[in-house]
Order: structure tokens, then sequence, then C-alpha cells
């Protein structure tokens, strides 16, 4: 029925002599409200704005019937890059804008409506860059966590984190946390699956980070997950037991910290640097030689903690691994175990160090992130500031 009415309606003549739908006076009205509702171009910032971020690109939009020009120039007469869209219709910034600049936007649309804007672009007190670890195109172990080492410290953590951005395939549950002002780290909640694909970007150029420090450069670093090599280390058993993908490669004598002196932490370690010489100076560590400190090159060190726990070469103690803790915290193995050790071992492999006389290794060490327990770590500190 609706139908039939519809087709009857479109077929009689209307008599009643008023204009139809589609007459010229009514396209008259509706052409000029258009013309009315196009107005000038819109600019993405408004005139006279001041402290705008540079990193965000500045964009122009015609209401009417497309940009017949737009150009940009800061206080010196430069005029900023730029592309307008296929359409003719947006314009849009293509380079970075400067700190504590003036720019002036000036748009004409086709139906000849003007648009000028002059604003002022941020002036930091100081500004921060953001080093990122691990390096890009790196394969690293299944503890491996992101790193984000800022150069100053960070006041406004939640804008550092918003400038973040971290794509994993497949989709991996993790969270940032503070280790200090100015270090975040993002990590899973549990240890990567091998083959993980992992892409960081840092845009935090023209980010206010509180305190007037603002983003000097962004930067990305990309990653894969390789092998799953643990390496277990028992203080009972005086041993260091290796594993690649649940398979045990080798179990290897070990002698550890000097029990109730230098006692090694107990705890979950990440592999760090890797030297084949290397000079072991106490001192660096806070154990003067007057303390019974030491200054003594070794061979094949790999490092485990940023507080100078490595496993290392140690000639000197090969009758003691297996059997006695003589070192001053670190695992020595012979020359050739160590030599070894770093054929199968990459930066973010996991050591867990158990049965010590020793304290739990801190979470806040440097490579000790997994000892922070999930459920303090997932949910964050963003809104809390420490001592450094």
């Amino acid at each position: 029925m609706v139908a039939s009415a519809l087709l009857v309606a479109g077929c009689t003549i209307d008599r009643s002599g008023g204009q139809g739908a589609g007459s010229a006076t009514e396209a008259v009205v509706d052409g000029a409200a258009a013309a009315q509702e196009a107005g000038p171009p819109k600019v993405s910032v408004k005139d006279d704005a001041t402290g705008v971020n540079p990193g965000e690109p500045v964009t122009v939009e015609s209401f009417g019937d497309g940009l017949a020009d737009v150009t940009m120039t800061n206080e010196s007469g430069k005029e900023v890059e730029a592309e307008l869209s296929a359409d003719g219709t947006s314009w849009r910034t293509t380079e970075d804008l400067g700190y504590n600049r003036t720019y002036t936007v000036t748009a004409e649309d086709e139906n000849g409506e003007t648009t000028a804007v002059t604003f002022q672009t941020a002036t930091p007190d100081y500004t921060s860059g953001v080093a990122l670890s691990p390096l890009p195109d790196s394969t690293v172990g299944v503890g491996q966590t992101i790193g984000f080492q800022f150069a100053n410290p960070v006041e406004d953590r939640q804008a550092a984190q918003d400038a973040i951005e971290i794509t994993t395939e497949p989709k991996v549950e993790g969270e940032f946390y503070w280790l200090n002002n100015s270090l975040v780290r993002w990590r899973p909640a549990e240890y990567w699956q091998p083959g993980t694909k992992v892409s960081v970007t840092a845009d935090i150029y023209g980010v206010d980070l509180g305190g007037g420090n603002y983003g000097s450069d962004d930067n990305a670093t990309n990653f894969t997950i390789g092998d799953r090599v643990i390496t277990e280390v028992d203080d009972a058993t005086k041993t260091m037991t290796v594993y690649r993908n649940g398979e045990k490669l080798r179990t290897i004598p070990v002698s550890l910290g000097r029990d109730g002196q230098w006692a090694t932490p107990n705890g979950t370690y990440m592999i760090g640097d890797e030297h084949s010489s290397l000079l072991m100076d106490s001192a660096t560590f806070g154990l003067g030689y007057d303390e019974g400190g030491y200054r003594t090159p070794v061979d094949y060190a790999t490092q485990m903690s940023y507080s100078g726990i490595f496993v290392h070469a140690a000639p000197w103690s090969v009758g003691a691994q297996g059997n006695t803790n003589t070192s001053h915290g670190c695992i020595n193995v012979t020359t050739e175990a160590a030599r070894w050790f770093q054929t199968v071992v990459k930066r973010g492999d996991i050591v867990t160090v158990k049965n010590t006389d020793g304290p739990a290794l801190s979470g806040y060490d440097g490579l000790g992130d997994w000892n922070i327990p999930w459920s303090e770590w997932s949910k964050g500190n963003v809104n809390e500031t420490s001592a450094w």
C-alpha cells in the first residue's frame, strides 16, 4: 500500500500552484545558505595562541570550493614545508616547527574568503632526548624489558608515557614502571614468547614533560624475541645449569659470592653487556680497596646486574668451583665455560639465582626488573616521584 501511494503521488500533477521541492526559488535559497555556511578557511591553531606544540602539524581546512593559496612563514620569513590534499580542500605542514618561534598562516579559499593566524610555539627552559633499549633490529631474550632513559628528570610522567607507542605481534599485555625520575621501563606480565616482534616509537618532540622540560627529539626502535634461554644458578649445588627452549645444554660448577660477606643476591637477573675482556674495579661499585676491594682484569665477562655481578672466567678459583664460595658476588667459572656461556646467551636472557645467604636482588638494580612483582608493576607509578 505504501509503495502504491508513493507511485500515485509521483505521477500526479501539482495543481496547487505552489513551488515544488526542486524549484528555482528554493535552489537560490539553498545556495545562499551554503555560501553563508562555507565561511573562510579554518586553521587548526587559534590566532594569538602561545605555547603551541611544535611537533603537532598545523592544518587548514576549506569549507568552500577548495583552497586557492596557503602559506606559513616564521618570523624570519622562511616558509614552512607543507602539502595540499589531492582534492584541494585541506593543507598540512610536513616538517616540525621550532621551539620559541612565531609563525603566521595566511589562507585564501577559491570563494575569495581569507584567514590569517599568528601564533607562538612553546619556549622550553631546557629539552630532553630519550634513549631507547634494546637497539634497533636486535634479537633479545625472553626477559628483555624496554627502556626509556630521559636526559633529564621528568615531572609529567603521564605525558611521557602518552607519547610512547609499543606494538607487539602477537598482542602482549604489558605496563610501564618508573625506576627513577628519568628512567621508565615497559615489560610484559610474563616472559615474552620466542618469535614475538616489537616496534617502539617515542614521539616526544614538542611534548611538555613538566617543569619547563620539553622533548627534544623523537626516537624509535624495534626488536625480535629469540630463543628462550634460561640459566639457573643454585648455591645448594654450586652449579649453573643452562637451558635453551626447555632443553638442558650444560651444567657448570661455580663459585659464588663469599658467604656472610659478599653473598650473591638471590633473584631474577637479565643478561646485559658482554665483554671479551674487562677490568673489574670494585671502587666503581662502592667497595674500596682498603675494604677488601679489587682491581682485576677478567676474560669473558657477562653482565647480570648494574651493581657489578658478572659471570666471568676465574682461573684462580677453579679449585673452589663446585664446592666453595670465594668471589665478591660474581659467578666464577672456568675460562672455557665463560667463553662457552657467551656463545649461548644474549641480552635479555634470564638468569635466576637461589639458595644463597645473600639478600634479594633489588628490582631497581637496573637488570632486576623481574624482581618487582607483576601485582605491583601492573599498577604503574605514573603519579609518584622518586628521590632521584
